[in-house]
C-alpha cells in the first residue's frame, strides 16, 4: 500500500484504509533544497540532449494519508538560478530570448488536485506559471518512502517526471538549422527528486 492507500484496479475504487504508519505520515513538509533536484532536459540540435536544474527554490507539501485529494504542493523557483553547466548558455537562457529573468523573477507551481493511481504511484495536476502565463501539467509522481534522518528530521520522498511544450508560454525563441530542424527541441522534460522534512 502506498502513502494514500491503494487504488483497487478491479474495482476501480479507492481502498479507505489506511495503515497506521502511513496515516502518521499525514502533515506539512518543507521541500529541502539541499537534497532535492528539479531537473529538465531539452534536445538540443535534434542530436543530443541539454540536462539543466535549478538551484535556488522552496516549496511546500501537504499530504493527507487518508483522502490523497486533500493533499497539495507549491513550488517557487528563483529562475536565475538556472544551470546547464555552461556560463554562455546560461546567460542566453535568462536573457530576453527566453525566461527574461530582470523581468520573470519566478516560476511557480500550485496544485490542484491530486490522486492515488495504486501502489506507490500519484499523479498531482496543477498549475504551472512562466513569463506571467499560467498553464495547468500533470506529474506522475512515485513514493520512494519515508525514514528519519540522523538529525531526527522526519523525510518523506518522491520522485516525478512529465513533459511540457515551451511554447505553450511563450518560450518561442529558436534557430534553423542547415540540415533541417530547429536548435532547440520545443518539447521539455522535466525531472523532480524530492525529500522533504515535516514541520514540528
Amino acid at each position: 500500500m502506498g502513502l494514500f492507500g491503494r487504488k483497487d484496479n478491479d474495482k476501480g475504487a479507492t481502498d479507505s484504509a489506511v495503515s497506521p504508519d502511513l496515516a502518521a505520515l499525514t502533515g506539512e513538509y518543507t521541500i529541502d533544497p539541499a537534497h532535492t533536484t528539479i531537473g529538465f532536459v531539452a534536445r538540443h540540435a535534434m542530436v543530443t540532449n541539454v540536462k539543466g536544474s535549478f538551484k535556488d527554490f522552496t516549496g511546500t507539501l501537504q499530504l493527507d494519508g487518508s483522502d490523497p485529494s486533500r493533499s497539495t504542493a507549491t513550488l517557487d523557483v528563483v529562475m536565475d538560478s538556472i544551470d546547464t553547466g555552461n556560463a554562455d548558455r546560461d546567460g542566453h537562457l535568462k536573457s530576453a530570448d527566453f525566461f527574461k529573468t530582470d523581468e520573470f523573477p519566478t516560476m511557480t507551481f500550485r496544485s490542484t488536485k491530486a490522486e492515488a493511481l495504486g501502489g506507490d504511484d500519484y499523479r498531482i495536476t496543477g498549475d504551472l506559471s512562466i513569463l506571467g502565463t499560467t498553464r495547468p501539467i500533470t506529474i506522475d509522481l512515485e513514493f520512494n518512502g519515508a525514514a528519519k534522518d540522523p538529525f531526527g528530521n522526519e523525510r518523506v520522498g518522491f520522485e516525478g517526471r512529465t513533459e511540457i511544450l515551451r511554447s505553450e508560454w511563450g518560450l518561442t525563441w529558436n534557430a534553423g538549422l542547415e540540415t533541417g530542424g530547429v536548435l532547440v527541441s520545443d518539447k521539455i522534460k522535466l525531472n523532480f527528486d524530492i525529500s522533504a522534512i515535516r514541520k514540528a
